[in-house]
């Protein structure tokens, strides 16, 4: 084999390895999340098969390249069909509960995929017998961590952001398809498989059975819903979760939540003239038809402004749109805001871990104006027993003090919960009012 050939090879197997990946934490989000505890064991899990992989690479002795080009063909299977928006769905939605799902993709999908381009390196340096075997799997190895380098980077920052996951899926399936090609050359089976997969990977992705629009980030989906006393609704959903609502009344209805807090806003509070930061876009509904304030809206995908206004809101958005970080642009603003709503979802109920923390927390407080309240939209147990509620909001009372604490949807396992908070305000310590010492008649005095 040509010394370059090989090493584009190896470069291949990098590059789509790595990128399969990524693409696979990206398809997990909306259904399990981004946590630690999700993708700590997926890349964990991943090599592993990466590991046993190269073991089983280096027990082949014979058919060099017909071994590599078979492995290659299934690879650009797995990542062509196993990888598309429609399996990954399929999957979460057909087989509970979720964790059975997500091993199912993840011992299905990505770790074979793995193992069989492990198996790359350590067969094809057997042909390269004109160097030292240090020097063979040297070179072998740096042209494949090449490509898993450019791989990730590129599929990440380029692909994803300009053409979709989906795109993303494709470049991998399509360069797995061409590596293998590149090897069979003479052999009519492996050309007619390799290009069969080819056109199944294109078919899938390219012409998916569905009106979601997937970026890097997240998936996005615009439908009619059902809800009595509201003309024409219709929803948006992020990662397979409802975000927003909007209806064709006049004025329009929205979510529960979205005109409680309006409501708070404008008629409790009076804000009129009032600059308010909207960390988490959403539907962009909290701002529509409200000419009374400025509204500031960060999010951290710049798809969604494009999207939410040819799907959803049908119009351009009322405020200002700025892509960054939640995190980042509260931590470094000279801004400061009459109000801060923090709506911060990577699915139905998972909140990006640092955006949950005290620090955080800390950094939002950071950004209100004097006299400003944050409001933060929760989505927890209606009881607020769970550990995740008490900590959740404790680690909130840790930075402003009382919070107050409203739950729009008692009768349901998992609620909206609104939980507003004053710059002013700070933690205190509190002492417990018993029959043998009560200091209730004078700490009502000092309060009134």
């Amino acid at each position: 084999m040509p010394r370059q050939l090989l090493y584009l090879i190896v470069f291949i197997e990098g590059f789509c390895s790595l990128g399969a990946e990524v693409i696979a934490l990206r398809r997990l989000v909306p259904h399990v999340g981004s946590a630690i505890v999700v993708t700590a064991p997926t890349i964990g899990l991943f090599l592993l098969a990466l590991a046993l992989g190269y073991a089983a690479g280096a027990r082949v002795s014979e058919r060099f390249t017909q071994v590599v080009a078979r492995n290659f063909a299934l690879s650009a299977l797995l990542a062509g069909l196993g990888l598309a928006r429609v399996t990954v769905d399929g999957l979460f939605a057909h087989l509970q509960p979720v964790g059975v799902a997500y091993l199912v993709f993840i011992g299905g999908v990505l770790c074979p995929l793995a193992w069989l381009l492990g198996q790359t390196v350590p067969v094809l340096t057997n042909l390269m017998k004109h160097m030292r075997t240090g020097e063979a799997s040297g070179h072998a190895l740096y042209w494949s961590t090449l490509g898993s380098f450019l791989g990730s980077v590129s599929l990440s920052l380029g692909v994803m952001q300009w053409l979709g996951v989906s795109a993303a899926v494709l470049a991998c399936a399509l360069g797995l398809a061409a590596g293998s090609l590149a090897l069979a050359r003479q052999q009519g089976r492996a050309w007619a498989v390799a290009l069969a997969t080819a056109a199944l990977a294109v078919a899938v992705n390219l012409f998916p059975p569905s009106e979601v629009v997937d970026t890097a980030y997240a998936d996005y989906a615009v439908s009619p819903v059902e809800l009595p006393g509201h003309p024409d609704p219709r929803a948006f959903f992020v990662n397979n979760s409802l975000a927003s609502l909007i209806d064709a009344g006049e004025p329009p209805g929205y979510a529960r939540y979205i005109t409680h807090l309006r409501h708070v806003l404008l008629d409790e509070l009076g804000f009129a003239g009032r600059q308010v930061l909207v960390l988490g876009a959403g539907g962009f509904t909290l701002s529509h038809h409200e000419p009374l304030n400025h509204y500031t809206y960060v999010d951290i995908d710049p798809e969604i402004r494009a999207i939410a206004e040819a799907r959803f809101l049908k119009g351009p958005i009322r405020g200002d749109f700025i892509v960054d970080d939640a995190r980042r642009f509260v931590a470094g603003t000279p801004r400061r805001f009459d109000a801060v709503v923090v709506d911060v979802f990577s699915s139905h109920t998972s909140i990006p871990g640092h955006l949950v923390t005290r620090e955080f927390w800390r950094d939002a407080r950071r950004a209100l104006a004097p006299g400003g309240v944050l409001f933060a939209n929760l989505i927890l147990d209606g009881r607020l027993e769970t550990p995740y509620a008490r900590n959740l909001l404790a680690t909130i009372e840790s930075v402003f003090g009382r919070c107050g604490v409203e739950v729009l949807h008692k009768g349901k396992p998992l609620s909206n919960v609104i939980v507003s908070c004053h710059a002013g305000s700070q933690p205190a310590p509190v002492s417990l009012y018993t029959d043998e010492q009560s200091t209730a008649d004078t700490d009502l005095a000092r309060s009134r």
